[in-house]
């Protein structure tokens, strides 16, 4: 990649809380489990405040979004097989029994907890309580080796551009350019409120209700398949309206 920046990009590959239409031609990978209790109350934001754009060149993503302000890349690449491959029922029997490493889901993620990914999957993969801090709620994202798991990552299609792209979350925090649950994103000079320590949904909950209009972050809803680009030192939290499964790479 040419622009010489360290790039974050996440794609989402099952994200339940879609139109109905979308989960009938998708399904749910069987990550809806019966009887797991409602997830969290979070719809999506009354107005995404962040552009989407289909069929955007190279050459106009370097001088209009690139150094400047995030967008939303649709149409980028298909997977259909690889998110077929994802689903719960085929990961947990190709990798049920692989030790993977879980992260605090706090600004920091200073705690990390080694266990087999089908502990996590039928044991800590539930909705978010409202009321945990996000320093003693774990999840699955980054910190792992995966070869072994290169069986399935040779179904993966990276997006062109080299540009890759329930209730759970990080909080506020930043780091290189960053892509794909609903984000919410400040740009770097303008430090938002919160606790490093609580949850996207306590955040949502307790203290965006109160923020005057000028100090609301840009946010959105990102669908399987779409990819979220934000530039370097953004702020950014995330927050999955239900179960998801998403793929991240980190390039240079």
């Amino acid at each position: 990649m040419a622009l010489g920046v360290r790039l974050l990009l996440l794609l989402a590959l099952w994200t339940l809380a879609v139109p109905a239409r979308s989960l009938r031609e998708a399904g749910d990978g069987g990550w809806r489990r019966p009887g797991q209790g409602a997830p969290a109350a979070v719809a999506e934001e009354e107005r995404c405040t962040v552009e989407r754009r289909a069929d955007l060149s190279y050459a106009e993503f370097v001088q209009r979004y690139a150094f400047s302000r995030p967008v939303i890349l649709q149409g980028l690449t298909d997977n259909s097989r690889f998110r077929d491959l994802c689903s719960r029922q085929r990961l947990l029997a190709l990798f049920g029994d692989s030790v993977v490493r879980l992260s605090t889901a706090n600004t920091y993620s200073y705690q990390k907890v080694d266990l087999p990914f089908q502990e996590y999957v039928e044991q800590m993969l539930h909705p978010q309580d409202p009321f945990s801090m996000g320093n003693d709620t774990l999840y699955f994202f980054g910190d792992n080796n995966f070869t072994e798991w290169a069986s399935l990552f040779r179904h993966y299609s990276p997006p062109p551009f080299s540009l890759l792209g329930a209730g759970s979350g990080v909080p506020f925090h930043w780091h290189g350019p960053g892509f794909s649950e609903r984000w919410f994103l400040y740009p770097p000079a303008k430090t938002p409120e919160f606790h490093p320590n609580k949850t996207t949904l306590a955040w949502l909950r307790d203290t965006y209700p109160a923020l005057a209009l000028s100090a609301r972050p840009l946010e959105c809803t990102i669908h399987a398949g779409e990819v979220l680009y934000f530039p370097d030192r953004w702020w950014h939290a995330t927050l999955n309206l239900d179960t998801s499964v998403f793929i991240s790479t980190f390039l240079s």
